[in-house]
């Protein structure tokens, strides 16, 4: 299973009942965590799944409603016990900007590994001791900014009639399964002579700060959940939407539409719109499955029975 929360849904700063734009992933006990606005860690603390385990940051972008709380969540993440190294994956330049935040948390007592994201099209990102697969996907923002998919992958079952034939012990069945070749009497062996194809796994999409981008409806194609960016609820904002480079509710919904997610969270609302909920309609007009999200909002993800 895979839980979701959204950490916050506020744009540009924070209100006394809306956070930061932020979403927090678990599965299998640990965690990925989508951008870290001011106050991020007080939301985070209050979904209850604790620090310690949250193994990946990804920035979408460096301004500041979606890195100023990263120097404070870090030492929270320390504070917790963590040793082991943390991966933070934004833009290119994201290790000196995190740098530069956490001179004021000079004790973060893990590691920190960066990546930086190629200033090109959809990439994957390989995340270190992590079971989560991460990919991104430029944004159109005014300043370097991307989108991010995570899926869970799901191998395919264990063929016990296929796994007969082959001429090795028993005990090496284990092995194949888990991924690694083995070899026996001078022959190699691999996986995939003992499974079968990759079932269907889970995936969640998030965009946000951006114009509708290119490429993005193939990006977010199948998503189980599509969090994206409705800055403005009514159509009449698009002149506004186009110059500070964001997205109308009806642009989202024409996106998880065109992308066919079976899903839709909007977020990032801008502050001068108190009640996104007035709205709502607007996009399920165009894609019904559409919800606006609040602060801590959740789900739960099961993968499909075989």
């Amino acid at each position: 299973m895979l839980d979701i929360a959204l950490v916050g849904c506020g744009g540009m700063m924070p209100l006394p009942n809306r956070y930061l734009s932020s979403l927090l992933l678990r599965f299998e006990g640990r965690m990925l965590l989508i951008d870290c606005g001011e106050g991020t860690q007080v939301s985070v603390k209050q979904v209850g799944w604790g620090f310690k385990n949250i193994d990946c940051i990804c920035l979408t972008h460096f301004h500041a409603d979606h890195v100023a709380g990263l120097p404070g969540l870090l030492l929270t993440i320390g504070g917790s016990g963590r040793e082991e190294p943390l991966t933070i994956v934004g833009p290119q330049g994201v290790g000196h900007i995190v740098r530069s935040l956490c001179v004021i948390a000079p004790e973060i007592p893990f590691p920190i590994n960066f990546i930086e994201i190629p200033a090109r099209g959809a990439t994957d990102i390989a995340i270190p001791l992590t079971s989560y697969a991460l990919s991104a996907s430029p944004a159109e923002h005014n300043c370097p900014c991307f989108a991010f998919r995570v899926d869970i992958k799901r191998k395919g079952k264990f063929d016990l009639e296929a796994a007969q034939l082959l001429p090795i012990p028993r005990n090496y069945w284990k092995v194949l399964q888990s991924g690694q070749d083995i070899e026996h009497e001078g022959r190699l062996y691999a996986p995939d002579m003992v499974m079968g194809q990759e079932r269907k796994g889970l995936a969640v999409s998030y965009c946000t700060d951006s114009r509708p981008p290119r490429g993005l409806a193939a990006f977010v194609r199948g998503s189980d959940i599509f969090v994206c960016e409705g800055h403005y609820g009514e159509d009449d904002k698009l002149d506004k939407a186009k110059s500070h480079k964001h997205m109308l509710f009806s642009e989202a919904a024409q996106l998880a539409r065109a992308g066919e997610v079976k899903q839709m969270w909007l977020t990032h609302f801008s502050p001068a719109m108190p009640n996104p909920e007035a709205f709502i309609q607007v996009a399920r007009n165009i894609f019904p499955n559409s919800h606006v999200g609040y602060d801590r909002m959740t789900a739960t993800l099961s993968f499909e029975e075989d």
